[in-house]
């Protein structure tokens, strides 16, 4: 099954299967993460969880093949990604089997784009955020979209210290920046208490204790 569109102006095609996520059409949460971002021509980019590749290829159709990585944990998928490649008339771009950031060595993208796979557990959501931080180079940018809110807007924000949210026929888009060498520090469930407040504490025990 081939799949004819246009992305953002640009005409694509897509060789897609039964046995792919939305092999009729691109994925409309994909559509509007790709929306959201424009691809500049100093970018380094990564295509986390590629399936069959829609947002790789825009980028190197956009900025060159060799300022983007695409990656997926399926082999059909580093397979058709590589012949959609192909069949856009694009060489060059590096396709790695990883399962999420595992084989992935570069650690200076300034984006990493994602449509993580929302209708499992969040073991895996955790690792793409937790570990593209790592991954990015300061001032790079982490889009990811989901149809959850919660769950994505606390850990981002727990690993980044922001994030900007947009919404769309039920879809999320979380866009998120590294503003520094480390994660934000999670806040401290409760403040220590003063050593003054300890003492007096400790002198109340003491005459509590002489009166029995």
């Amino acid at each position: 099954m081939i799949i004819s569109t246009k992305i953002k102006g640009v005409p694509l095609s897509f060789e897609t299967g039964d046995y792919y996520f939305s092999p009729g059409s691109v994925d409309k949460g994909t559509l509007f993460m790709l929306s959201c971002v424009d691809f500049a021509s100093d970018d380094k980019v990564l295509d986390l969880g590629c399936g069959y590749g829609p947002v790789g290829i825009l980028a190197a159709k956009t900025i060159g093949a060799e300022k983007v990585i695409m990656c997926d944990i399926s082999d059909d998928a580093v397979r058709l990604s590589k012949e959609n490649l192909s069949l856009n008339g694009i060489s060059g771009v590096k396709v790695i089997k990883s399962d999420g950031f595992s084989d992935i060595s570069d650690n200076d993208f300034t984006l990493i784009l994602s449509n993580p796979p929302y209708h499992t557990d969040f073991s895996v959501a955790r690792g793409f955020i937790e570990d593209g931080f790592n991954k990015l180079a300061v001032g790079g940018r982490l889009l990811m979209v989901t149809k959850r809110k919660d769950w994505y807007k606390n850990k981002i924000i727990s690993v980044f210290g922001g994030v900007r949210i947009k919404e769309e026929d039920g879809y999320f888009v979380f866009e998120a920046q590294k503003r520094g060498t480390y994660p934000a520090p999670r806040k401290k469930a409760k403040k220590e208490m003063s050593r003054k407040l300890m003492r007096k504490l400790r002198r109340g025990k003491g005459n509590a204790s002489a009166v029995t």
